[in-house]
């Protein structure tokens, strides 16, 4: 028998180590990404002055611990329609509160497109004015939404 066919040839020593930078930066790399996602998002729009007075802060925590941030963003189109979408379409209502609340606790179909909000019945009467107060007291953002039509883009600016 050949003394070849007993023994593998040996594996260049580079491979290994080029092995192990590699896992190294993987694992770095997944440790920026979580540390990344613990850390609270610092200059998000409206979360600064909307949440200086007691109710809005109250509002913005009842927010952030519900699921309400899993379809909307605070300005940017996900699922359901930004906040502060919602804020400028409602902000002139007069009974804006009452009824973004009532929104929140029985869901909506058909105000935003076929999109369904669905019903919160765990969110009491009390919590959803909090959170229907600190979507109200929201800013008004200055330049226009991505989904919003030229015409009132143009009413905006007067």
């Amino acid at each position: 028998m050949h003394r070849d066919d007993e023994t593998p040839p040996p594996r260049p020593r580079w491979l290994g180590w080029a092995l192990m930078v590699f896992m190294a930066l993987v694992v770095l790399g997944m440790l920026n990404l979580g540390w990344r996602m613990l850390q609270p998002v610092s200059g998000a729009g409206g979360q600064d002055s909307a949440a200086s007075t007691p109710a809005a802060s109250a509002g913005l925590r009842l927010v952030e611990a519900s699921d309400c941030l899993r379809c909307h963003g605070m300005e940017r189109h996900y699922v359901g329609p930004s906040f502060q979408q919602i804020a400028a379409r409602y902000r002139d209502r007069a009974d804006a509160v009452d009824y973004l609340a009532g929104k929140i606790r029985n869901g909506s179909v058909g105000a935003w497109g076929r999109t369904v909000m669905p019903r919160h019945p765990q969110v009491t009467e009390a919590q959803a004015r909090e959170m229907a107060q600190w979507l109200v007291s929201l800013p008004v953002p200055s330049v226009a939404a991505p989904g919003a039509s030229a015409l009132e883009a143009a009413s905006a600016q007067r």
